[in-house]
């Protein structure tokens, strides 16, 4: 009987959080968006200010959902995010970003296309000044532009969530990324127990049990070895390589 309450406890706040999360994407688009635009401050200004926003929303947001009891979470090293520039993290659930930008106040992204022609998220992506990734060179010349505007960039290296049992797949674009800015990694390791809210699962394919978030954030991995001893081509291709190794074997000694 208590399993069936709370079962049903979770399934309805998980409807409210994904509810709210979409009427929250509205009211920025529609209030807070216009709001930034008429202040009297630069692109730049204006970016750093909508950032932070996202980062206080989305830290009410995740605590909201474990007052809720929809999940619960751990964090551990955050502080070694204090300076970090460039931010590559796996890929489990769809609350990842969430999380990250919750715990960088300088958070920028990089966003797939196709969010730019969604009339919810255009307003907001714009506002912050996330880096929308249309071509390899735009997006690298973008990356050094947040990297001088000493803002974190975070990036997923597999491009979409993983799904579950299958093996790491990274793309070269964080690579390359890293390689051709000179900027040092920080990984981060993000596991969620039981799996939920992964690529091919709906929302209200909630777990037997509150979901828990567990965020690791590792030790930096110097670039230079990448970026001075190969051409860019076969650094890019050989920090893939070791990064797959590296995301593989720290997430089975720590799962």
């Amino acid at each position: 009987m208590w399993a069936r309450i709370n079962f049903a406890w979770r399934l309805c706040g998980t409807a409210w959080s994904f509810v709210l999360f979409g009427l929250g994407g509205i009211a920025v688009t529609v209030v807070a968006v216009p709001i930034l635009r008429c202040l009297p401050e630069d692109e730049l200004s204006r970016a750093r200010r909508t950032q932070r926003l996202f980062h206080r929303l989305f830290q009410l947001y995740i605590n909201m959902m474990r007052f809720l009891g929809v999940l619960s979470y751990e964090i551990k090293n955050a502080e070694k995010l204090k300076n970090a520039r460039l931010v590559l993290a796996n890929h489990p659930s769809l609350l990842d970003v969430v999380f990250l930008i919750s715990l960088l106040p300088n958070a920028n992204c990089i966003v797939k296309g196709h969010l730019t022609r969604n009339i919810f998220v255009r307003g907001p992506v714009k506002a912050a000044g996330y880096i929308v990734n249309e071509t390899a060179e735009d997006a690298i010349a973008d990356a050094e532009r947040a990297f001088s505007n000493k803002q974190c960039l975070i990036i997923f290296p597999e491009g979409t969530r993983t799904t579950p049992s299958e093996a790491l797949k990274l793309k070269r674009g964080a690579a390359n990324v890293a390689i051709r800015t000179g900027s040092d990694i920080t990984p981060v390791l993000i596991y969620c127990d039981p799996t939920t809210l992964t690529k091919n699962e709906r929302w209200y394919q909630i777990p037997p049990k509150r979901m828990h978030y567990r965020i690791l954030v590792r030790n930096q991995i110097p670039i230079e070895q990448y970026s001075t001893t190969m051409n860019p081509s076969k650094g890019a291709r050989k920090l893939t390589r070791d990064l797959t190794e590296y995301f593989e074997q720290e997430l089975r000694a720590h799962g």
